[in-house]
Order: C-alpha cells, then sequence, then structure tokens
C-alpha cells in the first residue's frame, strides 16, 4: 500500500517594496480659502497640502515660531483672524484650525 504525498504549492511572489505610494485623492482636491485664509495664501483653490505648504512658508518667513518652544506659532495680525484670534496656538492645533477655513 502506497501513500501519495501532496505536493507543496509554491509561495506566491512578494510584491516589490519600493512601490511609489499614491496620494491619497481627498488631500489633492482643490480648496478654496476663506477670505481671512486667503490674506496668507492666496485666494485660488489648491490642494489642502500646498496650503500647508504655503502656511509653513509664511510663518518661517515672518519668523513666527517661537524661540523657546518651537512647536508653538505666534500669530502676527493677518494670522489671528485664521487661529481664532488666538496669539499663540500649536503645531497640531495650527492644522485643525486652518481647516476650518477650507471649503
Amino acid at each position: 500500500m502506497a501513500t501519495k504525498k501532496k505536493a507543496k504549492k509554491a509561495a506566491p511572489a512578494k510584491k516589490k517594496a519600493a512601490a511609489k505610494r499614491k496620494p491619497n485623492a481627498a488631500f489633492m482636491k482643490p480648496m478654496n480659502p476663506s477670505a481671512a485664509l486667503g490674506a496668507v495664501i492666496g485666494a485660488n483653490a489648491m490642494p489642502r497640502t500646498e496650503v500647508t505648504k504655503k502656511i509653513w512658508a509664511y510663518i518661517k518667513r515672518h519668523g513666527l515660531q517661537d524661540k523657546k518652544n518651537r512647536r508653538m506659532i505666534n500669530a502676527d495680525e493677518k494670522l489671528k483672524p485664521v487661529f481664532g484670534s488666538k496669539s499663540q496656538v500649536s503645531m497640531f492645533e495650527m492644522t485643525k484650525l486652518v481647516s476650518k477655513h477650507l471649503k
């Protein structure tokens, strides 16, 4: 009485790890800034990623990062309406407040 052995299946080929990641479509959708945010970054519709880049460029150009605690952003006259009249916000709070000004 001979026993039959089952043939092993070959392992599936692994996917390439270096595949480039596609950006999320929600981040790439052009958004319209409010008038207050438009005074800082411009009134044209742009994706959220570009909005963030332009805000950071504005902050760095005007030296608005706190000198002691670099995570805090000091608001100037243009940013105060965007930050809800707060004079200082954290980086993480800033993104939350800016998203309220995008439609």
